[in-house]
């Protein structure tokens, strides 16, 4: 058996010198993981104490610069800022010259493409979008999760091998997503990471009024087997009161949110009918037993949502649309107010997905701080932020 000691990553050849801008729980962890693979962290710009306490954590010893610094000391550069952010920064740091040719230029979005770093790339920048599908807690241990994480990838054709050897240096698997793809592959995962802890925080609450002292340990193995039975078996792992049609049952549950948490009926209501549409175009759901469930969900939507109530058994596409509308309108609609122009860059909240703060942005570890909505980036993120 070899005992010799690996050598301390420090000691090794550097081969591309790393800066990070937007030390928010994404930027450092990915760069520490670089660090690991041989590179060298060489500038880091954080806004916020706590970002810069967290760099100080994962990148010891690397200085805190401003953006443009950040670029002219680094080879590779890592773009960890909210989405919403990400063009103007991108516009601003090009305008001001701080792009230098043949630079990496890496973004963390999960929403954008390479397409976004178009004005980088008239500057000479070499341009690479890597999200990492999976939600950051601004800690170490991320580091380590970093292992068999899937990275959505997206760069021009003959930057695709270097976007992948990087991916595989930090650990992660690359997975590679077409330009105009990127958008439904940042809304499918917040779809499932981050509307699923709003979800488990609203069981855990709920459980917690009707007297469970411990919801978390009672939630945990039911939905690590409903997790996992989704993973393998897809909509056959759909069970519960509406995949059989229990229409009593369903308006029982309404009543008691009704009355215990009125804010909690919508989201049951549009997750059970979205269910009751699965349920139905897979066989499990029987048709007479559909349309008294319908109605019930029809009765126990709340008022002013349009949404004709009439549904009967079999028109399964009329609610998912509707559902799915409002998810894209939701991705979509982000980006908007960038300002093009901006060099100074937000920290980013989450893992990458936060919204940018208008007078600096709020750090993703304060506990009163907004976590990822999307994140993988999330926590998006699978949205991750998980961003």
């Amino acid at each position: 058996m070899n005992t010799t000691p690996l050598p301390d990553p420090k000691d090794r050849p550097a081969r591309l010198t790393v800066g990070v801008v937007g030390a928010g729980r994404v930027g450092p962890a990915l760069a520490a993981s670089l660090q690991l693979a041989g590179h060298r962290p060489v500038a880091v710009s954080g806004v916020s104490d706590a970002s810069r306490r967290r760099a100080a954590a994962l990148l010891p010893d690397v200085p805190l610069m401003a953006p443009a610094e950040v670029l002219q000391r680094s080879e590779l550069v890592l773009l960890t800022v909210p989405d919403d952010a990400l063009p103007g920064l991108v516009a601003g740091l090009a305008e001001t010259g701080a792009v230098r040719p043949g630079q990496l230029l890496v973004h963390t979005s999960g929403r954008y493409g390479a397409r976004v770093l178009d004005p980088a790339l008239r500057a000479g920048a070499l341009p690479l979008a890597l999200h990492p599908a999976m939600t950051f807690t601004g800690t170490p241990v991320d580091v380590q999760r970093l292992a068999g994480c899937s990275f959505g990838v997206t760069a021009p054709e003959e930057l695709r091998l270097a976007a992948e050897a990087l991916v595989i240096e930090m650990g992660g698997e690359p997975e590679w997503i077409a330009e105009d793809r990127r958008p439904l592959y940042h809304a499918a995962l917040a779809l499932g990471a981050n509307h699923l802890v709003t979800l488990v925080a609203q069981s855990m609450e709920l459980l917690r009024t009707a007297g469970v002292a411990a919801p978390d340990r009672m939630l945990g193995p039911l939905l690590g087997a409903a997790l996992d039975n989704a993973l393998r078996s897809g909509d056959a792992a759909l069970t519960g009161p509406v995949a059989r049609g229990d229409a009593g049952t369903v308006a029982a549950h309404i009543e008691e949110l009704r009355e215990h948490a009125p804010q909690a009926v919508a989201g049951y209501v549009a997750m059970a009918r979205a269910t009751a549409d699965r349920a139905l175009a897979h066989g499990l759901l029987k048709a007479e037993l559909a349309e008294d469930l319908l109605g019930v969900l029809a009765e126990g939507r709340p008022s002013g949502t349009g949404t004709d109530s009439s549904s009967t058994p079999g028109t399964s596409s009329g609610s998912s649309s509707g559902a799915g509308s409002s998810s894209g309108s939701g991705s979509t609609g982000a980006g908007s107010s960038s300002t093009p122009g901006t060099s100074s860059a937000p920290d980013d909240r989450t893992d990458p997905h936060g919204p940018p703060g208008t007078t600096g942005p709020e750090d993703p570890t304060d506990p009163t701080g907004p976590e990822d909505p999307t994140d993988p980036d999330g926590p998006r993120g699978p949205e991750g932020d998980a961003r």
